[in-house]
């Protein structure tokens, strides 16, 4: 543990057994109270996208703050807002623009806070291929993985006046959560995050070379850059509205954003341990692929002006009128954030001394490794 968070959860050398801030805003001691259960369902696999959460439970974040936090693995299959309406979870993490869509269709769910400030979608054509704008994927194939993770491509390729839903104007390519087929070239353009699927490119031999490709073989194509400008909010945490009516809910939920965004600040500080905490998760890829991607998640939370977990209402009515515009809904969301108990769970880690603003983190130079090892 860093000194500065040891120091801010009031965790003295002798032991975690003062509860610290997660304990003492909680009001109680995990000696004299029963640990609170609560399920946090992941979107996907055991990877760094997630390692602020697996480095509270490590680091002891969620038991100080009286909370026994479990975190149950994404998967293809598997949608956070089923599991959630579903109550096989409290608290789940996906994309804000499929929260937006739940919430349309009758699912009440909302947002309770937004971990990523901007987002990492893109999508990649070779540059061999002549596809250097959007608009070139017309009469293409098009990769794009399925169960929510559409909006932000579907939005570019609408934005360019390409229907995704129609044939007639590209074929949609439901895309294996890996780079196969972009690798061996039978798509013209693959979806990619900034933080995954680009490194897993990155980290292939080019056949032709016998050395590993680089950015320069590519178009990378930003959701979030000006030329595209279908970038929409992604990681957000959220919960049932019936669940969160209870005030018993409303204090743990607290108590959970609270040693979470703790647990995003070590990883910021401490990327390092925090891949190892990742890696005795049992992720399916490397020791170098996880570095590259927490120090690319980092990259997506900070620096955040408005504090870890927090955005302006500028940012959520931007995801939702890009989401609305090129189809995503149909029509405006009413109620779908409340970022309430996130503000009050920053207020108290700022002031047990907690930097929640990353101002002056920077991103570090990783070194790409073969096969992510």
């Amino acid at each position: 543990m860093s000194r500065k968070v040891m120091i801010a959860l009031g965790l003295g050398a002798a032991a975690i057994a003062t509860a610290g801030i997660l304990g003492a805003t909680a009001g109680a001691s995990t000696h004299s109270q029963k640990l609170t259960k609560v399920t946090l369902q992941l979107k996907w696999v055991t990877q760094a996208q997630f390692a602020g959460y697996y480095a509270a439970l490590q680091q002891g974040y969620y038991k100080a703050a009286g909370l026994d936090v479990k975190i149950k693995v994404g998967g293809p299959n598997i949608t956070p807002e089923t599991v959630v309406i579903g109550k096989g979870a409290d608290i789940g993490v996906d994309w804000l623009p499929n929260l937006f869509a739940t919430r349309e269709k009758g699912g009440m769910i909302t947002s309770v806070a937004q971990v990523f400030r901007r987002s990492g979608m893109t999508e990649l054509t070779w540059k061999s291929s002549g596809i250097d704008t959007i608009k070139k994927m017309a009469h293409k194939t098009v990769g794009v993985w399925c169960c929510g993770n559409q909006p932000e491509l579907y939005a570019a390729l609408a934005k360019n006046g390409i229907n995704p839903n129609n044939p007639k104007d590209v074929t949609i390519f439901t895309q294996p959560f890996d780079m196969v087929a972009f690798l061996g070239h039978k798509i013209d353009a693959a979806a990619a995050m900034t933080y995954n699927e680009l490194a897993q490119v990155l980290e292939t031999k080019n056949p032709k070379t016998g050395k590993l490709y680089q950015l320069s073989d590519l178009n990378v194509f930003k959701m979030a850059s000006p030329s595209v400008g279908t970038g929409m909010l992604e990681d957000n945490l959220f919960v049932r509205d019936d669940w969160l009516k209870s005030a018993t809910n409303q204090a743990t939920l607290v108590k959970f954003l609270g040693a979470s965004f703790a647990g995003w600040i070590y990883c910021r500080d401490n990327a390092a341990s925090c891949v190892q905490t990742v890696l005795k998760n049992g992720p399916t890829l490397g020791k170098g692929h996880q570095t590259w991607q927490m120090n690319q998640i980092n990259a997506l939370i900070w620096p955040n002006s408005s504090g870890i977990g927090l955005v302006p209402a500028s940012a959520v009515t931007q995801t939702a009128t890009i989401a609305k515009t090129y189809g995503v809904i149909k029509s405006m969301p009413v109620g779908a954030t409340n970022y309430t108990f996130a503000q009050k769970a920053v207020a108290q880690l700022k002031a047990k001394g907690l930097d929640v603003y990353g101002k002056s983190w920077k991103p570090a130079n990783v070194k790409v490794t073969a096969g992510g090892a």
